[in-house]
């Protein structure tokens, strides 16, 4: 084939290259967006699963949740630092959030200038819930990501 014996310029090939590049850009950024709404999914999954425990009065359950460990009772000695009645202090019906009776997860965060370094990686999450509509008094629950135990947050 010599120069002269050259296909024709076909502007539709070149129309689906950009065509394609658009769209792999598109999925490129929506998958970057969808991530980004998602990356503590499982953490506040587990602190919903948490006060639905507690909404439902089932507070074996949900010290088991904090705990990480559905079967605590068997082992009692291992949580002697936050034992059940502790829990129970802190979030029965005689706590200072009452009998919970509804929750909504306003979001979760990494502190800001956690270790003090920017290029930190942290060990856990916080995640704000709002109990018993009470706007000013939110919960934040701290999420372990390596075990996933709640605890209280210290930010």
């Amino acid at each position: 084939m010599t120069l002269f014996e050259a296909r024709p310029y076909d502007a539709s090939s070149g129309r689906k290259k950009l065509i394609l590049i658009i769209a792999l850009v598109l999925v490129v950024i929506i998958g970057a967006l969808v991530w980004w709404q998602l990356r503590f999914w499982p953490e506040e999954r587990i602190v919903d699963h948490f006060f639905d425990a507690l909404q439902q009065q089932d507070y074996a359950k949900a010290y088991g949740i904090w705990m990480h460990d559905t079967f605590w009772k068997d082992h009692r000695a291992r949580y002697a630092r936050y034992s059940f009645d502790d829990f129970i202090r802190d979030w029965g019906p005689g706590s200072e959030w009452g009998l919970i009776k509804s929750h909504k997860l306003d979001g979760a965060a990494v502190p800001k200038g956690y270790s003090g370094s920017p290029f930190a990686v942290s060990s856990g999450v916080v995640v704000v819930v709002t109990v018993n509509d009470r706007i000013a008094n939110k919960a934040h629950i701290w999420v372990q990501k390596d075990d996933q135990t709640l605890g209280f947050s210290p930010y």
